[in-house]
């Protein structure tokens, strides 16, 4: 492929940044909200002592 090829989506959306360019910043705004957050490393690991470990087949139905 050369390097000078564009593909329909990627004009697009370069053409759309460019007719509004707050976009990427509310992207990352967004982003900010359910992903880039700080770990607790105590919860963390009180979460990972508190795992329950699943059998091998857990869809795996037994009559009693």
């Amino acid at each position: 492929m050369s390097k000078q090829y564009e593909s329909e989506i990627t004009k697009f959306l370069n053409q759309y940044k460019q007719e509004h360019p707050g976009t990427e910043q509310r992207q990352r705004e967004g982003r900010a909200l359910l992903w880039d957050k700080p770990i607790d490393a105590e919860q963390h690991d009180g979460f990972r002592a508190a795992r329950v470990p699943l059998e091998p087949y857990v869809y795996y139905y037994q009559s009693y």
